[in-house]
């Protein structure tokens, strides 16, 4: 799941933001993640996901409060967990804050014992 770095223009819809994925962000929607883009003002966002057969959004529009600022003012998407995409269209503020999952171990091999 990959939240797009910069605020959105919602009034988009499928082939708006199915451009802002290949084109901004070099991903293949087709691909079966989730797009997550948010509103300047952080009250609005729009999920862009390829289920198989077509594409579908899906909206939210906070009636109080906004989302948490995903954006850094950088160009690089921000990778999401399931968890935390939920969390955020919850409106939990901590996701912006604060990295909420461990970051992915890397495995490492083991050290070759050594001969006497």
């Amino acid at each position: 799941m990959w939240a797009y770095p910069a605020p959105t223009d919602l009034r988009k819809g499928y082939n708006g933001l199915f451009g802002l994925v290949t084109q901004g962000l070099g991903h293949d929607v087709l691909g079966g993640d989730l797009f997550l883009f948010v509103n300047r003002r952080r009250t609005s966002c729009k999920v862009l996901m390829w289920d198989g057969t077509g594409l579908c959004i899906f909206c939210k529009r906070l009636e109080q409060g906004q989302f948490a600022k995903l954006w850094r003012g950088g160009d690089e998407p921000l990778a999401l967990t399931a968890s935390e995409l939920q969390l955020f269209i919850e409106g939990c503020e901590l996701l912006g804050s604060r990295r909420l999952s461990p970051e992915q171990l890397v495995p490492k091999p083991l050290a070759k014992a050594r001969s006497a």
